[in-house]
């Protein structure tokens, strides 16, 4: 898993891309340095957003509570900003 700690700042937004129904979960940094997000889950009922909050948040290092999602509810591309 990419580390990601040094995100981990009060109001730091995040932009990452999401690819559901990937064969595996994982945090990567792709060649231009966006961060990706590959999850197994299906994206219905934000089951694939919970997972995505839960792997964002362990590669940064807190807790899934201080992970907001901003834009992106429905689309690949999704913006983050960390709360207190």
């Amino acid at each position: 898993m990419t580390d990601l700690k040094h995100l981990a700042q009060p109001g730091h937004e995040i932009a990452v891309r999401v690819t559901p129904r990937a064969s595996r979960n994982a945090v990567t940094l792709g060649p231009d340095g966006a961060i990706r997000v590959s999850v197994t889950t299906v994206p219905e009922d934000g089951k694939a957003n919970a997972v995505v909050i839960k792997l964002l948040a362990k590669s940064i290092g807190i807790a899934k509570s201080r992970l907001v999602l901003l834009r992106g509810a429905s689309a690949r591309d999704k913006l983050f900003r960390i709360v207190d």
